[in-house]
């Protein structure tokens, strides 16, 4: 619902807004908000189905896409890691391309993108009487490690759906207390977007 509240704010037109949807159409469940376009993932969450997914969204000439979620992308692409033969660190180099080719698709298309991602309870071992036990550290996101640099905003939503920015280029949200995200958080970025000069053609 925070990622639709951002959207709106972004283009305020709710028939410009996709949503692929790989949570088992949880994205109906925010009819209520508005008419956006809803388009469902099914499995396998292959790379290569969420970026014809997003072509889909481009053609119908859709201003924002959000992607609920990265997550399974990237379980997909773990799973097919695991399911090749031979050495496992050289394996890398057939899922790499594959998932740099999803993020690309997306920091190279003319929209704007939401993309969230699940968050699993992360552990660490640490040593307690002389023996090795898990620790809760916080929380960690189910995506390949350091994506989040890719993104111009992270907003990080805790349980009781207050958002604060881990990573922020605009400075709209940096060293600002938890907030409930609206449509205006959408709003400001969108003004922060259009503050820049044309390129040249």
């Amino acid at each position: 619902m925070s990622a639709l509240l951002v959207a709106h704010g972004l283009c305020g037109n709710w028939s410009k807004i996709a949503v692929i949807d790989t949570e088992n159409n949880s994205a109906d469940l925010y009819a209520h908000l508005g008419e956006y376009k809803t388009l469902s993932l099914e499995p396998p969450y292959t790379p290569e189905r969420y970026m014809e997914g997003i072509d889909i969204c481009l053609e119908a000439g859709m201003e924002v896409i959000v992607v609920d979620s990265t997550s399974h992308e990237w379980d997909n692409l773990l799973d097919y890691h695991s399911s090749l033969t031979g050495n496992s660190f050289t394996n890398w180099a057939k899922v790499t391309p594959r998932h740099d080719a999803f993020v690309n698709k997306i920091l190279q298309s003319n929209a704007h993108f939401i993309c969230t991602i699940r968050s699993k309870q992360e552990y660490v071992l640490s040593e307690k009487n002389g023996k090795q036990v898990p620790e809760k550290v916080g929380m960690k996101g189910v995506q390949r490690e350091n994506l989040e640099y890719e993104f111009t905003c992270l907003l990080e939503l805790d349980m009781h759906h207050r958002a604060k920015a881990s990573k922020d280029r605009t400075g709209l949200f940096t060293g600002k207390p938890e907030f409930i995200i609206t449509p205006d958080t959408g709003r400001a970025i969108a003004e922060w977007c259009n503050q820049g000069a044309d390129a040249p053609p």
